[in-house]
């Protein structure tokens, strides 16, 4: 897995569909904002992405070893959402927009990356079309 990450393409592909599940998990908590007692949620970075998937594929031995975190794409509670609304929603509009804005510019980079390297490889082929 280790050789696949210094790929920058599949890195790449990889980002973007990390964004993409975290633009969902977004656009849940935006369509939930009225919802009572609905807790915002986010996905696991994706530097702790990178981190499980770089490391060996772990075994778990015993029962009372901790069972290893796969995916990373899995919602869960927002643990920085500080606001809640006397119903106990704890969606902020304004956090939520600023996420999903600060989501949309990196899929942007990454969009950009990626299109860089196949334009680079296509050149490398005499491909320049």
């Amino acid at each position: 897995m280790v050789a696949a990450l210094s790929n920058p393409v599949t890195l790449a592909e990889r980002r973007l569909s990390w964004l993409d599940g975290r633009q969902r998990v977004l656009a849940e908590n935006v369509a939930n904002a009225d919802t009572p007692r609905y807790r915002a949620r986010d996905v696991a970075p994706f530097a702790r992405l990178l981190a499980n998937a770089a490391g060996p594929d772990l075994a778990r031995t015993n029962a009372a070893h901790i069972a290893p975190q796969g995916g990373g794409l899995r919602p869960r509670a927002d643990r920085m959402a500080m606001e809640r609304t006397p119903d106990g929603n704890g969606v902020s509009l304004d956090e939520q927009a600023l996420r999903i804005a600060e989501t949309d510019s990196q899929h942007s980079l990454a969009m950009s990356l990626h299109r860089k390297y196949l334009a680079l490889f296509r050149t490398a082929l005499g491909r320049n079309s």
